[in-house]
């Protein structure tokens, strides 16, 4: 066992130390990782340290450098040293953190990482929170002790009777909101025929006078989703307007912040976020911008009773607990899961209050960093108001040159970006969510994207 741990220790050791100046987009082609991987399955195994000599042969040349300090094309984080070495503890000690009889410790210090989360987003301290694998289930989450509560208000449980016969519930959602919110809705079985869209303005903020004029139409049960962190833009909604009239109707308010909810761990930021703390629950995905490893979601929900009663189950079998004691799977989906919180835990509490709005500042100020070095190139628009770690580029205001630089850049290696459509026009997309990434990562990066176009 130890010989095979060292041997990938060495090995994750070897690409970690090429992260800073490796190709940032894949050297190979689906046919050639095919060539490389697939071989016949034998009847009686290989030798251990041989397999895993053959996946890192194999797969290092369709491996992506999202862990890298140059890539953006996604809001994707990388992996903060201790919480990568916390992750592989957490592999390691194989805990099912389902409920407190099999993992004392994964309870306990996810009930200590809920406290740190509260605190750092400035949430209400009573509100509960589940560790989910990312931000697509952390608003299935949220959204489901949402149609409890709603439901629960007008007499009807919908987990012992279901949604045949029960009074419909109205979904509000921006025009600009992200597409796991659509997604949930469908898993939660509303459908995404029964969505109710907001106007959204021309940096993708859900308009609240067009919220008001919306929910004047509808009766019933309502539940409204509204946005901290555009996709595209980083734009905020503006939560506080957006709470109290969703308030004054009696509407559930949930607030998608799967990355930009971090802005209200730094002074800098908060106010963007204003009125967040009025809302009914919150969704968080902490690989993003607490660059933690993946599988680490956050659903928060202010109403504990009725997150509680979406996401529990019970059966003979199951240890009973004096009460005191955490029981994780109260919170989420899943019953047997990885112990996630071990990685967030170790990552809050090496950086503390002052790291951790370090490291959202510098992502952020890297972001303004690429803006205004691209902007000094005619042929380069930027489309957004930079405000976090968002950045939208437009190239001599044609799709087809957008694309093809955006192509380019992805195979030239130096930084990876992705591209999108914004207010109908390709733009692309650069997403500053890395821990490691330096001024010079990004003069090195703009500097490759203008000789690309």
């Amino acid at each position: 066992m130890r010989t095979l741990l060292d041997l990938a220790r060495d090995h994750a050791g070897d690409f970690l130390g090429q992260l800073p100046d490796r190709h940032v987009g894949a050297r190979a082609t689906r046919d050639e990782l095919v060539a490389a991987l697939k071989v016949p399955l034998s009847d009686d195994g290989e030798e251990p340290a041989g397999v895993l000599d053959a996946l890192v042969r194999g797969a290092d040349r369709g491996l992506i450098a999202c862990a890298g300090p140059r890539y953006f094309g996604f809001v994707i984080g990388g992996s903060l040293p201790v919480a990568l070495a916390a992750d592989w503890l957490t592999s390691t000690w194989d805990q099912n953190a389902g409920i407190y009889a099999t993992s004392p410790a994964a309870s306990v210090v996810e009930d200590v990482a809920r406290e740190w989360l509260l605190e750092l987003f400035d949430l209400p301290r009573s509100a509960s929170v589940g560790f989910v694998t990312g931000g697509q289930m952390a608003n299935f989450t949220a959204l489901a002790a949402a149609r409890h509560g709603v439901l629960r208000r007008v007499g009807w449980n919908v987990e012992e009777d279901g949604l045949t016969g029960a009074p419909p519930v109205h979904l509000v959602v921006s025009a600009a909101s992200h597409i796991t919110i659509h997604s949930s809705m469908r898993m939660l079985g509303f459908g995404t025929r029964s969505l109710r869209k907001v106007d959204a303005d021309d940096q993708g903020r859900m308009r609240a006078d067009s919220l008001r004029e919306l929910l004047a139409t509808l009766d019933g049960p309502v539940i409204v989703c509204a946005q901290a962190g555009n996709v595209n833009s980083g734009a905020v909604d503006p939560l506080r307007a957006i709470a109290m009239i969703a308030h004054e109707r009696n509407a559930w308010l949930h607030v998608d912040g799967a990355f930009g909810l971090w802005g209200r761990a730094t002074p800098s930021k908060r106010s963007l976020l204003e009125g967040c703390e009025w809302a009914d629950s919150w969704a968080n995905d902490a690989h993003k911008w607490l660059n933690v490893p993946y599988d680490s979601g956050i659903v928060i929900v202010r109403d504990s009773a009725s997150h509680r009663a979406a996401m529990t189950v019970s059966a003979e079998y199951l240890e009973q607990t004096s009460g005191a004691e955490r029981d994780n799977f109260d919170w989420v989906p899943e019953f047997s899961r990885r112990a996630r919180g071990f990685a967030i835990y170790a990552a809050i509490r090496t950086l503390g209050r002052r790291g951790i709005a370090a490291m959202i500042d510098g992502c952020c100020e890297r972001a303004l960093q690429f803006a205004e070095l691209l902007a000094r190139d005619p042929r380069v628009a930027i489309l957004n108001d930079v405000v976090l770690n968002q950045v939208l580029v437009r190239f001599g205001d044609s799709d087809e040159l957008t694309r093809d630089v955006i192509s380019r850049v992805q195979k030239e290696g130096t930084c990876w970006l992705a591209g999108t459509t914004w207010q109908r026009k390709a733009a692309m997309r650069i997403s500053v969510s890395n821990w490691s990434t330096t001024a010079e990562d990004v003069e090195k990066s703009a500097a490759a994207i203008l000789r690309c176009i």
